[in-house]
């Protein structure tokens, strides 16, 4: 289980907004994963939404599909792997207003392939890759929230 919080000074029905748009998933994705969204846009993100992707672990390509499992605007999404490299991905994001903005959570419940290999192979490299991941994702969101430049 991962789980991580950010509060971002903005009103929820924008920040929900923000993550409405599935293009933007690219622009909070490390570029180390080289993420590419495959599903033409644009993407009506809703429960049942399907999205295809492509990105690079650690150098070696992988397919990811994943569905919108839940979706409560602007409360609340969840999505959840359907095919990838993850025996279990299932990605929860709260959106809560709060005096001053918005708290985001997301909790991840995931699980990595190959048994007793996969606890070490998650030891050595996937605990500190989601970590850095969501530390990228929340450095990014801000940025991009208080960006002057026009968003799409």
């Amino acid at each position: 289980m991962f789980r991580t919080e950010l509060l971002i000074p903005r009103p929820r029905p924008e920040v929900f907004d923000f993550f409405s748009r599935a293009s933007n998933l690219e622009r909070i994705t490390p570029p180390f994963l080289k993420f590419q969204i495959k599903t033409p846009e644009p993407i009506e993100m809703r429960q049942g939404a399907l999205i295809d992707y492509t990105l690079r672990i650690h150098g070696i390509p992988a397919l990811w599909r994943t569905e919108i499992a839940e979706w409560e605007s602007p409360y609340c999404f969840v999505d959840r792997q359907l095919k990838g490299p993850y025996k279990l991905w299932h990605h929860t994001h709260t959106f809560s207003a709060e005096s001053g903005g918005t708290r985001m959570v997301d909790q991840v419940r995931y699980e990595v392939p190959l048994g007793p290999l996969g606890d070490i192979v998650h030891a050595l490299f996937v605990r500190k890759d989601v970590t850095d991941i969501f530390k990228y994702r929340n450095s990014e969101i801000p940025r991009l929230l208080y960006s002057s430049e026009p968003r799409p």
